[in-house]
């Protein structure tokens, strides 16, 4: 196998297989071509500019190369394609966690692709191929920024991220603009839903929702205080876990008629907000097993994900404290998310690999063995519509449906 090596400002290749056989495969962006004129003697000034790349650029640089070798060297791939999912190999850093997707409205081939370390990857062609994107005003600080979450509506779409940052597009991602955000924003921004012409709803972890309709200067808070204060003040409450609460939500889903559900930080309790609503309502949870996850069913009603591998579904439809264990084979492994396909069809994903479908609204639930072989956690199952499926996971790893 073929390796890389960092050496005094250079990347240097050295390959395991015939340098004739590789001299016709590798990519000419990144071995340039021979010339027949010898090249001009640089300036001091411009061999130092040729010479500085930055770190964001050495890993891209790197992880083409890989994928280049990959196909070149590399064994044939059993986890090229999974049943009905196959894996995107993308030109980022191997340690990145992938965090969230989404495809412009306008423009149903063209999305972008969050993660830690500043990820942020755009593809034209429906998810197939991923290309880095770089925002000049997310770079001129010295953070290295988590993009959290990404929404359009249009060609309108919005993307924040921690520290505090927060971007605007109004033409299909060609061009982002950065907000300026209010230094006393409580707790970090995990979630933001395009709304309307220049609209947007925004989540904080501590419970905080702001509504803004001019592109983001300014915010109107939808709730009237944040979940600390709301539980603190009604001591109680008869919330287990609830009394003199000082932490923040590890999880919050948005149903598509604004309904929300999150987990608190410890997943003792879990709570939900319905527009109009001036607080967050606590609810105790019905399972012994601490909460890991919860989010909407396509039919209205809601499921619940435990620590150690449980799912759970609501009875009914609608926010209830009453729910159901529903079998699974997750090998005790955490699953980490569900997504639903259809009313019927659903997938649900976790750690070393676990995919798990069910086509019965949930009732019963099969294993996708293919996907054992990937050795990552799959964090998130996100389906634009019925035909366009991803699967987020830690080491750069994404799937795409292809069922």
């Amino acid at each position: 196998m073929a390796s890389l090596q960092l050496c005094d400002g250079y990347l240097l290749f050295k390959p395991s297989v015939s340098p004739r056989f590789l001299s016709q495969r590798i990519s000419h962006r990144l071995i340039p071509k021979a010339s027949s004129s010898p090249p001009p003697s640089p300036s001091p000034s411009s061999s130092s500019s040729s010479l500085s790349f930055s770190r964001r650029e050495l890993l891209y640089q790197s992880a083409a190369v890989s994928l280049s070798l990959s196909s070149i060297v590399g064994p044939a791939r059993a986890d090229g394609q999974l049943s009905e999912w196959e894996r995107v190999f993308l030109p980022i850093d191997p340690g990145v966690v992938l965090l969230d997707i989404a495809f412009v409205p306008d423009e149903p081939s063209r999305g972008f692709l969050l993660g830690t370390r500043q990820t942020l990857l755009e593809t034209k062609d429906g998810g197939s191929t991923w290309n880095p994107r770089s925002i000049p005003s997310a770079e001129e600080e010295d953070f290295n920024y988590r993009f959290n979450s990404i929404s359009f509506k249009g060609k309108e779409g919005w993307i924040i991220g921690k520290p505090a940052i927060l971007l605007y597009t109004a033409d299909a991602g060609e061009n982002w603009d950065r907000i300026p955000l209010s230094s006393q924003l409580p707790g970090d921004m995990v979630f933001i839903k395009a709304t309307e012409d220049k609209s947007a709803e925004m989540v904080t972890d501590e419970g905080a929702i702001y509504v803004t309709s001019n592109r983001g200067y300014n915010w109107k808070a939808a709730i009237q205080e944040t979940v600390s204060a709301t539980l603190n003040r009604t001591v109680s409450s008869g919330i287990s876990g609830a009394s003199y609460y000082t932490g923040t939500f590890s999880a919050v889903n948005r149903s598509p008629d604004g309904r929300y559900v999150a987990v608190s930080s410890r997943g003792n309790f879990f709570l939900t907000w319905e527009p109009g609503q001036p607080y967050w309502q606590p609810h105790n949870r019905a399972v012994a097993r601490r909460i890991q996850n919860m989010g909407w069913r396509a039919d209205g009603g809601l499921w619940l994900l435990v620590r150690g591998g449980g799912l759970y579904l609501s009875k009914g439809t609608g926010i209830t404290e009453e729910f159901e264990e529903v079998p699974v084979q997750s090998r005790g492994f955490g699953i980490l998310d569900v997504g639903y396909r259809s009313e019927e069809e659903a997938w649900a994903a976790g750690g070393s690999g676990i995919l798990l479908r069910t086509r019965n609204g949930g009732k019963s639930w099969n294993r996708d063995k293919a996907a054992d072989n990937i050795a990552a956690n799959l964090y998130a199952v996100k389906f634009v519509d019925d035909k366009k499926g991803f699967v987020l996971g830690n080491d750069g790893v994404l799937l795409r449906y292809v069922g």
